[in-house]
């Protein structure tokens, strides 16, 4: 078993190395496509499956990475739709339900990196819903990283 879960790889953006041996990189799409500037965009994952119910045992990762959708408002078939995903209607549940999955497949001990743009949803919403605070993190423009340890609090 590959010791790094991304649950939500996308196109793998913000990886120094996209192909980096012990990641499993997971995502509920699979596509390759054309942008309208010949740029492409390709969400190719290891492993097609949803962040709400992840297809590992407990306690299967050392560090995971959730970097879910953050996107409300957009085009089903637009750019950004198809960049970052698009929550849906029960995204309050949605969230939660993959946070907990992180939390679930990860190892005792272990660190879960959550990756959130507050453009549409703010991060207080976000932390009301995960209902676990986090070690720390930091902010760049709208984008935050939070890092959370598992452990006997947040089991």
């Amino acid at each position: 078993m590959k010791r790094i879960l991304d649950a939500c790889c996308g196109g793998r953006m913000f990886w120094f190395n996209r192909k980096r041996k012990d990641v499993v990189f997971m995502d509920i799409r699979d596509f390759e496509e054309t942008l309208w500037d010949g740029r492409k965009l390709v969400v190719k994952p290891d492993i097609v499956a949803d962040f709400r119910n992840m297809p590992f045992p407990d306690e299967s990762f050392y560090l995971v990475v959730f970097d879910p959708p953050h996107l409300l408002r957009a085009g089903d078939k637009s750019w950004l739709a198809k960049k970052y995903g698009k929550l849906g209607p029960l995204w309050k549940h949605d969230i939660s339900e993959g946070f907990n999955e992180c939390m679930r497949v990860l190892k005792p001990n272990s660190t879960l990196v959550f990756k959130w743009n507050e453009d549409q949803v703010k991060l207080s919403e976000i932390l009301k819903v995960v209902a676990v605070e986090p070690l720390f993190g930091f902010r760049r423009g709208k984008t935050h990283f939070l890092v959370f340890m598992k452990d006997e609090v947040c089991q």
